[in-house]
């Protein structure tokens, strides 16, 4: 466990490094001298939209919920949200979200599979949000004649979105026949009973009223457009001159990068990725300027803020029970 721990604390501090490093290098000086002119207001005003990011997805935990885990009321769920986005921006590939959310869920007495299930539902929103922004981008592109810049990526992007779904749809309906056909209940009845309460699970959470879906996925859209808006107000604050929505794409192909580097927050790979994007458009001094003040609300405040909840929420219950 200690050895452990002493792992995942060098990858954290690696991240926390590279995340000031590499858009530092990318600006060099002259980003020293831009994030000092950097009006104090617009930032204090990008840390409140990170505080209306977490209260959003707070309200989309408890309607997906409905009810299932207690009575829970918004300030608790803003407190699994910080602590389930700490774990996330924590651990490498975000691998710690997923089981810090199941053990706050068990501790309110709902079981696993039912957990599991809304963490699907809930990533299942995220997918829909950016399979409809990228076809909506490719459609604006299409009405403007005005061709994006990179426009291979968007397609590839929307075509990995399809698939994701799709497969996950197909894998979800046909579930049983697969666990028939390969055997899995003679074989290994204990993982199969689990598929399939996950998947009975899943299919409740679904089923629920459709005003509260809708109302599910609106609080995911506003989220995710309140976010991805952060990048364009560092910009703006720095005096550059960049479309809303091209500062909204960025943002979506620099985070997909980033899951595919191994240390915590995808650092490295997003920051690198959205320099690239970026330079053509502001320069190298506002393009560094600008990712150290975007990284700094959506990465080290995310871990700031949400450090104390995880300790008070996992970690001082857990030392508890130990002792």
């Amino acid at each position: 466990m200690a050895e452990r721990r002493r792992h995942y604390g060098g990858w954290l501090a690696a991240a926390l490094v590279l995340a000031l490093a590499v858009p530092l290098m990318i600006g060099g000086r002259e980003a020293l001298t831009a994030l000092g002119a950097f009006p104090p207001g617009r930032l204090a005003g990008m840390l409140a939209l990170v505080v209306l990011c977490w209260n959003l997805n707070a309200l989309r935990l408890r309607l997906l919920l409905a009810g299932r885990a207690g009575q829970l009321g918004q300030r608790s769920a803003l407190g699994m949200v910080m602590a389930t986005e700490f774990a996330i921006c924590a651990t490498p590939g975000g691998s710690g979200g997923l089981p810090t959310l199941l053990a706050l869920l068990a501790r309110r007495g709902l079981r696993p599979a039912r957990a599991s299930a809304v963490f699907m539902v809930d990533q299942c929103c995220d997918l829909l949000f950016f399979l409809a922004a990228l076809t909506a981008l490719v459609l604006v592109s299409l009405v403007t004649a005005v061709p994006w810049p990179h426009q291979w990526l968007l397609v590839a992007a929307i075509v990995t979105l399809l698939l994701l779904l799709t497969t996950g749809a197909m894998l979800i309906r046909h579930l049983p026949a697969l666990l028939r056909r390969r055997g899995s209940r003679r074989r290994r009845p204990g993982l199969a009973r689990r598929l399939l309460g996950f998947r009975q699970a899943l299919t409740a959470t679904l089923a629920l009223p459709r005003p509260v879906l809708v109302l599910a996925m609106a609080s995911c859209a506003a989220h995710w457009l309140t976010r991805y808006s952060l990048l364009y107000l560092a910009l703006k604050g720095l005096g550059a001159d960049v479309a809303w929505s091209w500062a909204f794409l960025v943002q979506m192909l620099s985070m997909a990068a980033g899951q595919l580097s191994l240390l915590p927050g995808g650092t490295g790979a997003a920051e690198l990725g959205t320099g690239m994007l970026l330079i053509p458009l502001v320069g190298q001094a506002t393009a560094g300027a600008a990712i150290v003040i975007w990284r700094f609300v959506t990465f080290h405040c995310y871990l700031l803020a949400g450090a104390p909840v995880f300790l008070a929420m996992i970690g001082l219950p857990r030392r508890q029970r130990a002792r």
